[in-house]
């Protein structure tokens, strides 16, 4: 990491990824990346309506808090996540207190959550070559698949294709779709976009959700979930959200 100093203060933080989905020469290969302590200027940007408005405030905030040269674009969901977790902690502490609706006792409750026991999730690393390109294997139609990790880049343009789909059809959802889009790069060695729509269009619902669930496996991220332990003694795992209510709880 570049030792460059700043007029205010920053913090090195390591990554989830340990930069291995980065190629070798990328600032990120290193696993670190610096960041900045939040200042006014960032809480402008949490209070700002028409950025809530717009649903795009934690993009704003993260492109604010990333002072390294890189291209931010280039940066995995994962990595953004562990960015937006230090960033909370760095500028209001660890503790940070949640509603959530309890499965147990069908009520709503409200709990204090110490963020700095948020822990980086556990991973197999043995599939990361420094370079954001995976394999995979369909287990129903046996379709040899590369894919990549979606990115910050990838997470706003796929928000804004759901939208104008959305205008173009209010009763069909087509989230799953447009991210195994962005995500799927080839299929049996063929890269071109219709190969690639093809499978998507036709994909059966059991390799649909398999692959998902290996994608989620191997991602690397902050481990969100939390247990929460009831006076009964029965624990329920709930998921640490990542909204506006993250930095204005209030």
């Amino acid at each position: 990491m570049s030792e460059k100093q700043y007029d205010f203060p920053t913090e090195v933080l390591d990554l989830p990824s340990k930069g291995l989905v980065y190629p070798k020469d990328h600032p990120l290969a290193s696993g670190q990346i610096t960041i900045k302590h939040m200042t006014a200027k960032e809480e402008d940007i949490l209070s700002n309506q028409n950025l809530i408005k717009k649903g795009i405030v934690l993009d704003k905030l993260f492109e604010s808090i990333v002072v390294d040269d890189v291209n931010i674009n280039d940066i995995i969901i994962g990595d953004k996540n562990a960015i937006v977790l230090a960033t909370r902690l760095l500028g209001y502490g660890p503790e940070y207190k949640m509603k959530f609706y309890s499965s147990v006792t069908g009520d709503s409750k409200e709990i204090t959550i110490d963020l700095s026991k948020v822990q980086t999730k556990e991973i197999d690393f043995s599939a990361f070559k420094n370079k954001n390109e995976f394999e995979y294997t369909l287990p129903s139609s046996g379709k040899k698949i590369t894919f990549r990790l979606l990115t910050h880049y990838d997470e706003i343009a796929i928000e804004k294709d759901i939208e104008a789909l959305k205008k173009l059809s209010k009763d069909v959802s087509a989230d799953i779709t447009t991210r195994l889009r962005y995500m799927i790069k080839s299929v049996d060695g063929d890269n071109s976009v219709g190969a690639v729509n093809k499978l998507i269009n036709g994909m059966l619902a059991r390799d649909s959700r398999a692959f998902r669930e290996y994608v989620k496996n191997i991602s690397p991220d902050m481990d969100m979930k939390y247990e929460y332990e009831h006076e009964t003694g029965e624990k329920e795992v709930i998921n640490i959200t990542l909204g506006v209510g993250f930095f204005w709880p209030s």
